[in-house]
């Protein structure tokens, strides 16, 4: 019997739930429930979890990052269950673009880092753990988030090809470039030395 799980109808719904799951704004929901305001007015006005620390709520930013980098770990765990590989990496891509650009903020979110993390940890767990230590290491010696995010993201096609996981080899070069276009201001202000080290208050 043919392959059912790749069809392009069901390619398509799988990115449209993936994309749906990934544009929930949560660094917005959750600053708004927490009383401190609209995020997009503070900082540099992203809804992602470097932001959010920027209003010195550790716990609003930790939610962040945990609820940003779960949705697209939940968007690959799912289509995984009832589709096959195709509509897995296509959910995945669409989760990032959500939340990059909800359409629901006028297509303006976040750069997409702790939902790249939580993907990759979805797609392949080895490689999300070494691009977890990648910005950890990064972000330790260089108290710049942006920056360890450039590493983890430029490093994970790397590791997937180190580790025996070439099934996502393609997504993480194609994720990469695209953390990379939405950090092209972090990297011109890393050039320049001004850009904000974590834990600034915006």
């Amino acid at each position: 019997m043919p392959d059912m799980t790749s069809t392009p109808l069901v390619l398509l719904i799988w990115a449209v739930a993936g994309y749906l799951l990934g544009s929930v704004p949560f660094g917005l929901l959750i600053s708004r429930a927490m009383g401190l305001g609209d995020i997009r007015a503070i900082g540099s006005g992203n809804i992602g979890a470097t932001n959010v620390l920027r209003t010195g709520n550790k716990r609003a930013a930790a939610l962040t990052l945990l609820l940003d980098g779960g949705k697209g770990a939940v968007a690959v765990l799912i289509a995984r269950q009832f589709a096959g590989e195709d509509a897995v990496q296509l959910a995945a891509l669409a989760a990032f673009l959500g939340h990059c650009f909800p359409v629901w903020l006028g297509f303006k979110g976040g750069k997409g880092v702790a939902t790249f993390i939580g993907l990759t940890l979805a797609l392949a767990w080895p490689v999300g753990l070494a691009a977890c230590a990648t910005w950890l290491v990064v972000a330790t010696i260089s108290r710049y988030s942006s920056l360890a995010a450039l590493m983890a993201a430029g490093m994970s096609p790397v590791w997937a090809a180190l580790l025996g996981q070439g099934q996502i080899f393609i997504l993480g070069i194609v994720l990469a470039a695209l953390v990379y276009a939405r950090h092209w201001g972090n990297i011109q202000r890393l050039r320049a030395g001004t850009e904000s080290r974590i834990g600034k208050k915006g």
